[in-house]
C-alpha cells in the first residue's frame, strides 16, 4: 500500500500527518520525505543509520570533432535545453530533462550524455520504520527527476507512506503518480478551501482514491466539512487547533510522541484507507 500525504498549499501540516502516521503503525513500514526542495520530516523521525548518495541526471555533452552544427539536436529538443549558433552548440543544463532524443538522433553521433548532480539522498532506519529523503541541491530549478529517484527506492512490502509537494504542479504529480491513496490535509479557512478544491481535482484526474485530514479542526469556519458533506469526500481524521501540539511540533516532536493517545486516531485513519481501497478494488 502506498499513501501519499498530499495538500494543495504549504502550512496544512502534511509533514506532520505523514510522519505521525509513520510512527502510529511503526512495524514495516516505509516514509519517503518527497518534498525534496524542503524535506523537513527527518526532524520527527530521527533516522539512524543513515546513508548518503549522490543523485544525478544525464545532460548531453557535444563531441565538437564530431559535429558539424547541422542543428538538429536543436530541433528535435522539446524543452529549448540546446540552441546552435555559427560553429558552437550551447548547451543550457537546467532546461534539459533528460529524454535523450539529442544523442539518439545526432546523424553525426556527436552527442554523449554525462552525469550531473542535482541532489542527494538520505536512507535511514528507526526500529521497524525505514526512512528515504531526497534533497534538492540549491539553485536547482526541477524537483520531479529528484523524485523519480526517491521513488525508486520504494519497497512494496511495506507500508508506504510519501511525503509530498505543496501545490498541485509538476512535483507533485510527479510524487502521487503510482499511489493507492491520497490523504490530502487541509485546514478550515478561506485558503484552506480553494486549495483544498485544486487538490481534489488534480486527485481525480489522476484516478487516486483519496480522503481529507482537517488539520486545526476548530479554527475558521465549517466550510471545508460542508464542501466535503457535499462532494461525498470522506473526512477521516480532524486534529484540533492546540498551543501544545504546536510547541512540540516546534521542537522537532510528532503529535504521537507529545500525546500517545494520537497514535490510535491514525491507526484508526489508516484503517479507514485499508477499506476504501479494497473497496475500489472491488469497483474495479
Amino acid at each position: 500500500m502506498i499513501i501519499a500525504v498530499a495538500s494543495g498549499k504549504g502550512g496544512t501540516g502534511k509533514t506532520l500527518v505523514s510522519t505521525s502516521l509513520a510512527l502510529s503503525l511503526a512495524k514495516n513500514v516505509q516514509i519517503l520525505d518527497c518534498d525534496v526542495e524542503e524535506p523537513n520530516a527527518s526532524l520527527f523521525i530521527k533516522p539512524e543509520q543513515e546513508k548518503i548518495a549522490k543523485a544525478f541526471v544525464l545532460v548531453p555533452e557535444v563531441d565538437e570533432k564530431k559535429c558539424d552544427y547541422c542543428g538538429h539536436c536543436a530541433k528535435v529538443c522539446e524543452y529549448n535545453a540546446m540552441v546552435v549558433a555559427k560553429n558552437k552548440v550551447l548547451i543550457f543544463p537546467q532546461l534539459c530533462h533528460s529524454c535523450g532524443a539529442c544523442s539518439v538522433l545526432c546523424p553525426r553521433q556527436a552527442i554523449v550524455e554525462k552525469k550531473r548532480e542535482i541532489g542527494r539522498i538520505k536512507t535511514g532506519v528507526k526500529g521497524g520504520l525505514f526512512f528515504v529523503e531526497g534533497r534538492l541541491n540549491v539553485g536547482e530549478t526541477m524537483s520531479p527527476p529528484l523524485i523519480r529517484q526517491v521513488k525508486e527506492l520504494i519497497e512494496l512490502s511495506c507500508t508506504v507512506i510519501l511525503d509530498s509537494p505543496p501545490g498541485t504542479a509538476c512535483p507533485v504529480i510527479a510524487a502521487l503518480k503510482g499511489s493507492d491513496f491520497c490523504l490530502l490535509v487541509t485546514e478550515p479557512t478561506p485558503f484552506g478551501l480553494n486549495d483544498l478544491i485544486l487538490a481534489v481535482e488534480t486527485v481525480r484526474k489522476l484516478g487516486i482514491p483519496f480522503g481529507v485530514i482537517i488539520n486545526r479542526s476548530d479554527l475558521g469556519n465549517d466550510e471545508v466539512e460542508k464542501y466535503c458533506a457535499a462532494e461525498n469526500i470522506p473526512v477521516l481524521m480532524t486534529i484540533p487547533f492546540k498551543k501544545e501540539i504546536a510547541e512540540a511540533y516546534s521542537k522537532g516532536v510528532s503529535i504521537v510522541e507529545a500525546f500517545p493517545e494520537y497514535a490510535q486516531k491514525f491507526k484508526d485513519a489508516a484503517q479507514k484507507i485499508n477499506l476504501i481501497v479494497a473497496g475500489e478494488g472491488k469497483k474495479r
